[in-house]
């Protein structure tokens, strides 16, 4: 089951609270304006996001959930998502690449789609800056992958390596207990 932030974002999310946990920091009140309307929302809408997590898990079904979490906004979001998912199986993956690595990738893709991009040499603009600064913190992963390493194949094959042979993941069990 894929109950990511995209899934939340694009198919439950209605249109006036979108980008939901899709918000970046950077995009509200506190980081350049945007959707200041939103942040106060966001530990619920995570909430609910995780509390869904939780009871496909509970039925039995494997659950993957790819979304960034950060604590510009809120810093506690993360630790109430991780204590929804106590007792359960959890493997939380950190998925690092380099900044400039994702400008690169960034401006690629924009122009195959036809985007307006910059040329590869511009500064990083800073909402991408404090996102790759925010989404890491505090640090804590049962498994991390380098996506400027490893192709997508390997990054997958090191995830089906731990899940098989552990050991289990104690990352959101740690995080439960800072708050």
């Amino acid at each position: 089951m894929n109950l990511g932030v995209d899934v939340f974002a694009r198919g439950v999310t209605p249109k006036r609270y979108q980008p939901g946990v899709g918000l970046r920091p950077g995009s509200g009140s506190g980081f350049g304006g945007g959707r200041p309307d939103l942040e106060p929302l966001l530990p619920i809408l995570y909430a609910a996001m995780y509390e869904s997590i939780a009871a496909h898990s509970r039925l039995g079904l494997n659950v993957v959930s790819e979304c960034g979490h950060h604590g510009a906004i809120n810093p506690d979001i993360l630790p109430n998502c991780a204590r929804r998912l106590n007792g359960l199986p959890v493997l939380f993956v950190g998925v690092r690449c380099p900044i400039e690595e994702i400008m690169k990738r960034r401006n690629q893709a924009g122009r195959k789609r036809g985007y307006v991009v910059g040329p590869d040499n511009e500064p990083i603009p800073p909402p991408v800056v404090l996102w790759q600064e925010e989404v890491h913190k505090p640090g804590i992963y049962d498994l991390e992958v380098d996506t400027s390493i490893l192709s997508p194949e390997e990054c997958v094959e090191r995830i089906r390596e731990r899940l098989a042979n552990g050991p289990p993941g104690t990352a959101f069990q740690q995080l439960t207990e800072r708050i």
